[in-house]
């Protein structure tokens, strides 16, 4: 099926203010084990979106028919310029842009922030990039960001062709404003990638969208991946006046050969240096060791990092929902390791003023900061990740699965949500992050990431444990679910399998969460005042700290004589661990002899 045409229409304005920064990629069906496309996105930004509501929650948008003559609302969103925490501005209430004309019927579809799954099985993933040139929005010239478009492309199309190119002409028609922004959009067989920013022409926007070949990965995280344009490509589309305008306005001469998006439009990562890049390297030097990839570059333009890599091994399912789970383990820029982790190996750090999400680079100077620390894939400010799949061998209300998990993805549980269901656990749909509600998914699985950090090597362990026992039933499930509904639609009966389709999504839903809720419940009282309880048994453990955080932490100097004065200023004592008995009359100096 194809999607849907657009038609002219009125617009209006307003300022722009936060982004999300994101991770995302396409695993097509020929580097899956089983045919499957996968596509993921971390939403790792902070407030109201697009709704107006928090961006920790999930919308079901139904199907609809509309009669003629109807219009589309687009809606103004915040998060389309800096996502400085707490600094958002353009804090409109549901501020509509303006109008385009509405289509005959519109695709039932997921969406949060960005829209991410129809009942077709057209998938869809985001992140943001700082561009040389960002507008706002305007009456006349600008109506569009990337958020809306994703919602409109899922509400109109069945492909990700189709999907790529009702974007494009969406952003020529009604003009782009905001931030950069990269587009993923993925059927069962073909997947997409489309790059935007606005034009320094003020009116419509650039953009660029190439072709995933089949059988390799694509990774983004907050610069744009695309690199060489070349006309006449049949994987790869653009906006008619893409070479003249960047041209006009400057942004590349043809003297310079061939067309860099990248280049043209971009000064690459924003930051810090690596920024983007050092997610993007972690992920393609986890799916494709064999290239020996380096995760050390010479700059943002780097050619080091390819468009897309052929993993070693397919990738299975298990696979796919743990490329979002990572610190940078056992690599020079292990997040569990060294005196920032503390004693407990704890991967995530307060953000400071060198981690703020500022361009760091310009056309001619580059800011060199204090320092920052490496902003891994499972970012501690997460509001939500996804891995969905579309399956070509099964019907669509059945071969797409949207497996949605809240808060920091590293410690979530993802849970399966059918792309024929029309409902979700209402856990998933409801919560703020100003109010504290233990029934929220997002608050549910964010209490566990923060008790975790108090000693995380310890309840990494139990929390990984229950997270692949809750993500393998729920595989379990979704197999027998398959087939079940599949036989269902083959006889005729589209209706009871959408119907089985939602009672599974939303029964499985409550269920993890009621699960993780106990899990929460034994996780206090298991670690609470820095002791380890059994539950079970009610032996209580006095662990302490390991060795080298005593030594590093001075305990070694702490009151174990009671001449302090004389035990601090000695200098060159290592803790040991061992314990040694003195006659009660001993001198300090003889102290000092045997520690």
């Amino acid at each position: 099926m194809k999607c849907t045409g657009i038609f002219p229409v009125l617009l209006v304005l307003l300022a722009c203010a936060p982004v999300s920064a994101c991770t995302i990629f396409a695993v097509t069906p020929g580097a899956s084990g089983d045919g499957t496309m996968y596509v993921g996105h971390t939403n790792d930004g902070v407030g109201p979106d697009w709704r107006n509501i928090d961006d920790i929650t999930l919308t079901y948008v139904p199907a609809a028919d509309h009669a003629p003559g109807e219009t589309r609302p687009v809606y103004f969103d915040p998060n389309s310029g800096s996502d400085a925490a707490g600094k958002k501005a353009g804090n409109t209430s549901r501020l509509v842009l303006d109008s385009i004309e509405q289509v005959p019927h519109t695709y039932a579809y997921y969406t949060a922030s960005y829209a991410m799954m129809n009942e077709h099985q057209l998938l869809s993933a985001e992140c943001t990039e700082y561009a040389k040139v960002e507008l706002n929005a305007e009456e006349g010239k600008r109506i569009f960001y990337s958020s809306e478009l994703s919602n409109v492309a899922l509400e109109r199309c069945t492909t990700a062709r189709d999907a790529v190119e009702l974007v494009g002409s969406l952003i020529d028609a009604y003009g782009y404003y905001g931030t950069g922004e990269t587009l993923i959009f993925a059927d069962p067989t073909e997947a997409w990638v489309i790059e935007m920013c606005s034009s320094p022409a003020g009116t419509g926007g650039l953009w660029v969208a190439e072709k995933i070949p089949d059988g390799e990965v694509f990774v983004a995280g907050n610069e744009f991946r695309v690199r060489n344009v070349t006309a006449g490509d049949p994987d790869m589309l653009y906006t008619p006046d893409l070479f003249s305008v960047a041209e006009k306005y400057g942004l590349r001469s043809p003297s310079e050969g061939a067309f860099d998006w990248l280049e043209a439009t971009s000064y690459g990562e924003y930051s810090h240096p690596y920024y983007s890049l050092m997610r993007v390297w972690s992920i393609q030097n986890r799916l494709a060791p064999s290239l020996k990839l380096s995760p050390y570059v010479e700059d943002s333009y780097t050619t080091a990092l390819p468009f897309t890599v052929v993993p070693d091994t397919p990738v299975n399912h298990t696979t796919a929902l743990s490329l979002f789970r990572d610190h940078y383990e056992g690599t020079d820029f292990d997040l569990t390791a060294g005196v920032a982790a503390g004693p407990f190996g704890n991967p995530y750090r307060y953000l400071g003023p060198a981690d703020a999400h500022t361009n760091f680079q310009n056309d001619t100077s580059i800011e060199v900061r204090p320092g920052a620390n490496p902003r891994p894939v499972s970012a501690v400010f997460c509001s939500y990740s996804y891995v969905a799949e579309a399956r070509s061998g099964l019907p669509d209300p059945v071969g797409g699965v949207l497996w949605f998990g809240p808060a920091v993805a590293y410690e979530t549980v993802y849970a399966p949500i059918y792309a024929g269901s029309e409902d979700v656990s209402t856990s998933y749909t409801t919560g703020t992050r100003t109010e504290y509600d233990p029934d929220a998914a997002y608050w549910t699985f964010d209490f566990v990431t923060n008790w975790a950090m108090l000693r995380y090597d310890a309840m990494i362990e139990d929390i990984r444990a229950e997270q692949a026992r809750l993500e393998a039933g729920s595989m379990r499930l979704v197999g027998e679910t398959d087939a079940e509904a599949a036989g269902m639609i083959a006889a005729g009966d589209e209706a009871g399998a959408r119907l089985l389709l939602t009672n599974v999504t939303v029964q499985r839903g409550d269920e993890i969460i009621d699960e993780w809720q106990d899990l929460s419940a034994m996780l206090v009282v298991k670690y609470s005042n820095g002791l380890i309880t059994d539950p079970a048994t009610e032996d209580v453990d006095e662990p302490g700290y390991p060795a080298w955080w005593y030594e590093e932490a001075g305990y070694q100097y702490g009151p174990r004589v009671y001449d302090l004065e004389r035990l601090r200023a000695a200098p060159g004592l290592n803790y040991t661990g061992e314990s040694v008995w003195f006659p009660k009359n001993v001198s300090i100096d003889q102290v000092l002899e045997r520690i």
